[in-house]
Formats: C-alpha cells, structure tokens, sequence
C-alpha cells in the first residue's frame, strides 16, 4: 500500500494541471473567455491587455472585481483591477507573448460574490513623496521627512531645488526602466536606468538629490533635461522655440494607480499660459509590467495648436526620425554616448501620425508639433539604456526597436469577448 503523503505527491506529479483546474473552479466558478488576435506578421511581447467595465457587463453583469483570476493557457497569470484610471478602467493583465498572425483565448473566472485577493510580484510602481514635519523659509522646505502620498496641490513656494519633493517630482517604473518628472515650473521629464529588474524608486532621493546622479547597485539618472524638454515632456511652440508647462495657476497631481503590472499618474495644470491665452491640461502617464514604455495621454482646454514634444539635444547623439504613415506610427529617436554614465542610451518618443504637425528643432530640443483632435492628444515615449538587463547593445539594436514599437502602436491586438 503506498503511504498517503506518497499518494499525494503521486498525484500532484501526475495531475498538477487538474488539481489547479479543479481548486480554481470551485474558488472561481463563474467565467467568460477572451480571445486576443496578433493583426501583424510578426511575434510581439509583453502586451497590455485592458477589458473595460463595459465591455465586461455585456457578458457577465454579475461580475465581481474583488475576487477574479486571469488563466492563459492553464496557468493563472498576474493581473489587476483598475478603478481610479479612467483611461484604462477594468481588468488589466499582460499578455508574455503571441506569435505572427497568432490568436489566443484567454479565460477570466470570478465569483460573483466573494473577496478573494490575489498577490503577485510586483513589476510597476508610480508614487509621489514629499516632506512633513518642517516649514517653509522662502521657496525652501526646511527639515522634515518623506511620506508617500496619493494626492498633492503642489504648494505655491515650491520651485525647483525646494528640497520638499523627494527626487523632485512623482516617478513611476516598469521592471526595464524608471521615470519622474519635475514638479514644479519646469515640467520636464527625466530617465532612471535601472540595472535590476526589481522595483527601486522607493529607495531613490532618501538622503540627497545628487547621490542619483552618480551609479548605484539599481542604477542612476541617465539624463541631463537642463532647459531642453528632457523626453517626453508637455511643450508648446512659441516664437520658435519650445517652452514647458511653466506659468500656471495652480498645479494638482495624484498617483490613480500603483499595481503590479500597470501603473499611473494623473496632473492637472490650470491656467498655463502659452502666449496671451491660458489653458487647463489633464495629463495621465501610464507604464506597463514588461515594457519601456511610457503612455502620456493629454487633454487640453482652448484649442491648443501649438502643443509639442521631444527629446533634449545631445552633440554625441544621432537623430533618427520618421513621418509614419498607414501602418507605422512616427518617431524621433537619438542614440549615442549621451548618458550621464558616459555610455549609450536610446531616447524616442513616438507619436500618431493623424496627430502630427511636423519636425522643428530649437536650441535645446528635437521637436515633434502635436495637433489635438477634440482637444485629446496621446503619445509614447521610451529611455533605452546599455546597462540595462537584457538591454538594448547597439545602434542597430535601437533601431531595430523603435520600428518595431512604431509598427505595434499602430496595429493594437484585437479583442473578442465570449460569454
């Protein structure tokens, strides 16, 4: 007679997929498929998959987001629920793969009724942290320590080298690359290479704002933004040259997700002045578990037709650039030994071509006009750094990513939802 605990582990060698299907049926025992088609002729990764509210009640009414699981293939994958991101609302997951031309179904299960959370590793992280404690003496913040916060009207004394905001502004990550932009009257976007794939902004900015700038066991700030638009920073064109998010009544911004595979920020500037006019911009910058990508989304009040953007000039980088076209969303791109390291990093960011104005250059940046459609206007952008894990290694390389990016934007995976 063979031993119980022998008898187990027997049958959880021989039936390990049965016994998985058969606790998460009993656990989760309402469902629904989703099937998720590849449209290219070529393998893609690490793809964001989001299934909105609405598109969930046309299937399943009863569905509960407290106690779901996302199962790919017979294996339950990590996933989250977005409530406060009203971009991107509902289930979110990522998908590792699909091949050229490939269709996948992937199965959601639920009970309708219970909360059952779920804990994954952690890969995205967005957060905002500012001093308590101590006063203000001017425009300096003095004493006090960090505490991470979801919301902030950032205070009218704040500027820039305050010493309020810890690394100067909210930052977000995937497990490839970091981010954080200043808030205060610069607005510019700024690149964090990491060197592990591990979350790490938690522990950036805690005893000095320069200690980042040098190399650290998780990496450093790549990027000098100085005057230029750094990467991907809110611009508009006046008299020629690009001008940043600057002069503006007043400033909110709040962290509306910070999970695992998905995270994102959400600032609101009122009263930017361009010119004679003034403008309110809802900006939401958004990162997925796998990818470099940054996703900014603008909305912007006052028909705004000189919105841009780019990526800060560098004598020891080489300009790519590209119009786009059906099939192929456009890009600026540089590439060289411009990092603060002293090595290689890539920078692009990538834009609709229907949202296009065209090229410019000035003193600081390359310059890419934006055109709202309906006051909305959306682009990517991306830090591409040589020390990262698995890496970008070369030009050629880098190229080869961005043409590969720019063809996936424009040609999203296809969703069909099944009771």
């Amino acid at each position: 007679m063979i031993p119980f605990r022998k008898y187990i582990a027997v049958v959880l060698l021989l039936f390990p997929g049965s016994l998985f299907a058969q606790s998460v049926e009993k656990d989760f025992p309402q469902s629904f498929t989703v099937k998720i088609s590849n449209p290219l002729k070529a393998k893609r990764q690490d793809i964001l998959v989001v299934i909105s509210p609405e598109q969930i009640a046309q299937v399943k009414k009863q569905f509960n987001d407290k106690a779901f699981v996302v199962i790919d293939n017979g294996k339950e994958i990590p996933s989250q629920f977005n409530r406060r991101d009203k971009d991107h609302a509902g289930i979110v997951f990522v998908l590792d793969q699909l091949g050229a031309s490939e269709s996948r179904v992937i199965t959601i299960r639920f009970h309708p009724t219970a909360s059952i959370p779920r804990t994954y590793q952690k890969k995205t992280q967005a957060e905002l942290s500012h001093k308590t404690g101590g006063e203000w003496k001017n425009r300096e913040y003095i004493a006090g320590t960090f505490k991470n916060v979801e919301y902030l009207r950032v205070p009218p004394e704040h500027k820039d080298h305050s010493w309020f905001i810890r690394y100067e502004g909210p930052g977000w990550e995937s497990d490839k690359v970091g981010y954080r932009f200043y808030l205060d009257q610069r607005n510019a976007a700024d690149v964090f290479g990491k060197k592990v794939p591990e979350p790490v902004l938690q522990q950036v900015g805690l005893e000095d704002f320069e200690q980042y700038h040098h190399m650290q066991p998780w990496g450093m700030d790549v990027m000098k933004v100085g005057s230029s638009l750094g990467l991907g920073s809110i611009g508009a064109m006046l008299n020629g040259s690009a001008i940043r998010v600057e002069k503006t009544d007043s400033v909110t911004c709040r962290i509306t997700e910070n999970g695992n595979v998905y995270s994102s920020i959400l600032t609101q500037y009122y009263g930017w002045k361009i010119g004679n006019k003034k403008h309110d911009v809802q900006s939401r910058i958004s990162i997925h578990a796998g990818t470099r990508l940054t996703h900014q989304n603008l909305t912007v009040t006052n028909d705004v037709d000189s919105l841009c953007t780019g990526i800060v000039k560098d004598k020891n980088a080489k300009l790519f650039t590209s119009d786009g076209g059906p099939g192929k969303w456009g890009y600026v791109a540089t590439w060289g030994k411009q990092s603060l390291n002293d090595d290689e990093l890539g920078l692009v960011v990538f834009f609709n071509p229907s949202h296009a104005g065209g090229f410019a250059r000035d003193k600081f940046s390359d310059v890419i006009r934006l055109k709202p459609v309906n006051g909305k206007v959306e682009y990517y952008f991306a830090g591409a750094w040589i020390l990262e894990q698995s890496g970008v290694k070369s030009e050629a390389e880098f190229v080869d990513y961005v043409n590969k990016v720019a063809e996936e934007l424009a040609n999203p995976v296809t969703l069909q939802i099944n009771r």
